[in-house]
């Protein structure tokens, strides 16, 4: 059996690169969450919505990049 060591290793640096990103845009969701939260409470009505829809769309892309995994692996 021969292994192709230059696409194991490729395979790993783009999971590492797609895992470390999608871990990092779930969390700028949730700061973002939080500072809706502490904008609500500071009683800034209207500041507190760019914060909610940015949190929002990074939860919308990390759904989109696992809908679109799930799609590669079932195609």
């Amino acid at each position: 059996m021969k292994i192709d060591w230059a696409a194991l290793g490729s395979v790993f640096g783009v999971s590492l690169v797609v895992t470390v990103a999608l871990v990092g845009l779930f969390t700028l969701g949730i700061v973002g969450l939080s500072k809706q939260e502490q904008a609500r409470t500071a009683g800034g009505g209207t500041a507190a919505i760019p914060a909610r829809v940015g949190a929002y769309a990074c939860f919308a892309l990390c759904a989109a990049a696992v809908a679109y995994g799930i799609y590669l692996i079932v195609v």
